[in-house]
């Protein structure tokens, strides 16, 4: 069965926004004898329309990163309502996946390319005794962090700055550019929770992981605010880290230059 692609005006586009906890799954993106979160969203569809559906991400996330707002769209000739694919993919979809939300959008819109920015969060336990309800979805550091370095460290990516130096493990050709610009940036503290906090239009590949690393760094005061300034600058792949786990990332929003529910067929 081929995926479906028809063009005509029986066709309508919508729009899904995703929470789901990475933990079970290789990423976002499909990959052939893997379990992925587009794979299972997929199947969802079938389920529900009969059709082979392709989906659209706005953002790939990595194997073992969780979201809050992933927005994802596919076209399809089925008349169900927006509000329906709600309660009827969920039917179908397994416990660590939901739809959120739904939207019937004009086919024009893009949910990657429309895009202005996308927020992540990294949340890191705080404390030297375990917690065994939070070790799948943080990621813990025994030792005090200075939290206000941290913060006095991640105002330091704000603005349009070649982060080479936060990439790892990614050949040179895949990337066109290094260049990103951070929108906002910064660390909180909530008891024991350290939470770090970024905004861009796009990310380099293991960039926010790479981030927290050296933030950790600098908050267990093993580098100093010029050393981390020092890593950003020098422009080198792989050096700053170390990479922290997956577990602690989450896609908590995708912003868009209006409201999803504006972008209906007849604007």
């Amino acid at each position: 069965m081929k995926y479906s692609d028809k063009s005509d005006n029986d066709i309508t586009k919508i729009a899904l926004v995703l929470e789901y906890e990475g933990a079970n799954y290789c990423g976002f993106q499909y990959q052939l004898n893997v379990p992925t979160v587009q794979n299972e969203v997929e199947k969802a569809l079938f389920k529900l329309t009969g059709e082979k559906l392709r989906v659209i991400a706005a953002s790939r996330t990595d194997t073992g990163v969780h979201a809050k707002g992933q927005v994802i769209s596919f076209r399809t000739s089925s008349k169900l309502k927006p509000e329906t694919f709600i309660k009827g993919v969920n039917y179908y979809l397994p416990q660590d996946i939901a739809v959120k939300e739904s939207y019937k959008v004009n086919d024009m819109f893009s949910v990657r390319r429309d895009a202005v920015s996308r927020e992540y969060i990294y949340l890191i336990f705080n404390n030297s005794v375990r917690s065994p309800l939070y070790r799948s979805c943080t990621y813990q550091v025994n030792g005090e962090l200075n939290v206000e370095a941290m913060n006095q460290a991640s105002l330091a990516l704000v603005g349009e700055h070649d982060l080479a130096s936060f990439v790892t493990d990614v050949k040179q050709s895949v990337i066109v550019s290094t260049i990103r610009t951070v929108h906002a940036a910064l660390v909180k503290r909530k008891k024991d929770m350290v939470i770090f906090k970024i905004i861009a239009k796009s990310f380099l590949p293991h960039q926010v992981r790479n981030t927290v690393g050296a933030l950790i760094m600098v908050g267990l005061e093993k580098i100093n605010l010029g050393d981390f300034i020092t890593i950003m600058e020098a422009r080198k792949p792989g050096l700053a880290g170390p990479t922290v786990p997956a577990q602690g990332l989450y896609l908590v929003q995708v912003n868009y230059p209006r409201p999803l529910g504006e972008y209906d067929e007849d604007l």
